[in-house]
């Protein structure tokens, strides 16, 4: 279906605002060249708002809403708990994890594990996280983001690729993360309202106009089974979301690995004004993933009602929005198009300051700012135009693009989770000891996915993550260690002691009503 005229044009309309205000935010003050700290951590200047949003709006994407929502198409509200148990994990990395990184001073993942172990560590990971954001994370949000605009637009796959990409391109690439993250507020508003404009629509289509909480009745009614939050062995998903391992299991490894030490992530709280800044980011971040289910999983389970005869659940919010009024319609594709832009655009910047900062500058040392710079910009491109030659032949085939993706990066987190843990509260941890854990992780991950097929991807996730953290101990405990204290780059020695946990007590408030309220919301979908 097309889009109507007035829909075209409030799309237009959030195009040119997006570029021109990228543009506006990205320019230095006269006389002032960017450097690396303003390209790849926005000048470390981010107050807590910009940190929030952006932290969301890079996550929030194609394969976030298209993805999850598919995923509610035909699992239901079991999926929210990737949304749900993610805010309290965010809760945890700002108390735990990002003081370390802020006090450490680095730009990258990569460049902490440099740190505290050694520069083998360091080129494996930036080299695996490399691959991943390229040939992964780009390319589902880039095909995922195309599928969507062909089914709303009826824009050919390749264009709507050219597009996101150029579009992307356009606003992030000369400001950098500045750019990206001032204009992610602009970008989140658009997503929550859109989002929940969505939602509301649809739940009164199911009510026939009664409004939404008498749509939400008669959705719970008629589809009952779609709002179990913990699935019994006899479900056919139970291999997605195994029961009470969604709680207590592999899910916590796979939301540590993603929401502490990823570096399209992290990479925001590091370019907080301070700690204090980045932990109010990330307690912000948290209670808007709360509010994200209603986003990205409740127009799933209303389009298995109202349009029940899918071919593929990756179709449910796409075909949702065309049921939608005209008006309506521009201003959640507006949105739609908002959260893949902007994760686009993320993602790249990232890519661009591992390759620069953990491999380029290695064997380029010595050179300019700018030159720096530069090859980042140049770094930003290639990966977005690699991205989008192999988005259709690795993505194409698969239903639920969603449960690939974190099948796919399941075979890794459990290792990179165990180089953090240990590296971080546990001075014994040898490097080698590190390269154990994050081999076994990809070899043992692949051993059970094809000789142990019927264990669910999250319990395997748990299972090796147990498994590597023994490797790596054991492989520690093996070697002398002389040195018991964690090397900083800045020259000075940095022990878990001399680390300042403590926490504002409005972040402390944060996280017992973040903790309330999932407590709430398990106990009544249980």
């Amino acid at each position: 279906m097309q889009l109507a005229t007035v829909d075209l044009l409030i799309f237009i309309a959030y195009v040119a605002t997006l570029i021109t205000i990228g543009y506006l935010v990205s320019r230095e003050k006269s006389g002032h060249q960017k450097n690396t700290q303003d390209y790849f951590l926005a000048g470390k200047g981010l107050p807590w708002w910009a940190v929030g949003a952006s932290l969301i709006a890079a996550n929030i994407s194609a394969e976030q809403i298209i993805g999850m929502s598919g995923s509610g198409y035909a699992i239901g509200l079991a999926i929210a708990s990737y949304e749900w148990m993610a805010a309290i994990t965010l809760i945890l990395v700002g108390k735990y994890f990002l003081p370390v990184f802020v006090r450490k001073k680095i730009y990258t993942m990569p460049q902490f594990l440099e740190q505290r172990y050694d520069h083998r560590v360091k080129l494996v990971m930036a080299i695996f996280w490399l691959g991943v954001y390229t040939f992964v994370n780009l390319t589902s949000v880039l095909w995922l983001g195309a599928l969507a605009i062909n089914a709303i637009a009826g824009v050919e796959l390749l264009f709507g690729l050219l597009f996101l990409g150029l579009f992307s391109t356009a606003y992030s690439l000369y400001g950098g993360l500045k750019a990206v993250a001032l204009t992610d507020i602009i970008q989140v508003v658009l997503l929550v309202f859109g989002g929940l404009m969505l939602s509301y629509l649809a739940l009164d289509l199911i009510g026939d106009g009664s409004g939404p909480l008498a749509g939400f009745t008669t959705l719970v009614q008629q589809a009952p089974d779609k709002f179990d939050m913990i699935l019994s062995k006899d479900n056919p998903h139970y291999a997605s979301l195994p029961g009470l391992s969604v709680l207590v299991g592999g899910l916590w490894v796979m939301n540590f690995s993603y929401w502490g030490f990823n570096q399209y992530i992290v990479q925001r709280a590091l370019a907080a004004k301070d700690i204090k800044e980045g932990q109010k980011g990330i307690a912000f971040a948290a209670y808007l993933k709360l509010l994200m289910p209603i986003i990205v999983v409740l127009p799933g389970i209303a389009a298995a009602v109202l349009l029940p005869d899918l071919e593929r659940p990756d179709q449910a919010y796409p075909a949702l929005m065309n049921l939608m009024p005209a008006g309506f319609k521009g201003l959640v594709f507006a949105a739609l198009v908002a959260a893949i832009v902007s994760s686009l655009a993320s993602m790249t910047n990232s890519i661009s300051t591992i390759f620069t900062m953990d491999i380029y500058s290695r064997y380029r040392p010595q050179q300019g700012e700018r030159h720096y710079v530069r090859v980042g910009r140049v770094a930003s491109v290639v990966s977005l135009v690699l991205a989008m030659i192999c988005a259709q032949p690795l993505l194409g085939q698969f239903e639920q693009a969603f449960q690939y993706i974190q099948e796919f990066t399941g075979f890794f987190t459990p290792g990179i989770v165990v180089l953090f843990v240990l590296g971080v509260f546990w001075p014994r941890a040898t490097a080698n000891g590190a390269l154990t854990a994050a081999i076994a992780s990809a070899v043992l991950s692949l051993a059970c996915y094809f000789w142990w097929p019927e264990l669910p991807f999250m319990d395997r996730i748990g299972v090796v993550f147990l498994v590597c953290l023994l490797l790596a101990v054991s492989v520690s405990l093996l070697e002398t260690r002389r040195d018991l204290v964690i090397n900083s780059g800045g020259g000075d020695t940095v022990t878990l002691g001399e680390i300042n946990f403590s926490t504002t007590q409005g972040f402390n408030l944060a996280a017992l009503g973040i903790t309330l309220v999932l407590i709430a919301l398990y106990a009544t979908w249980w």
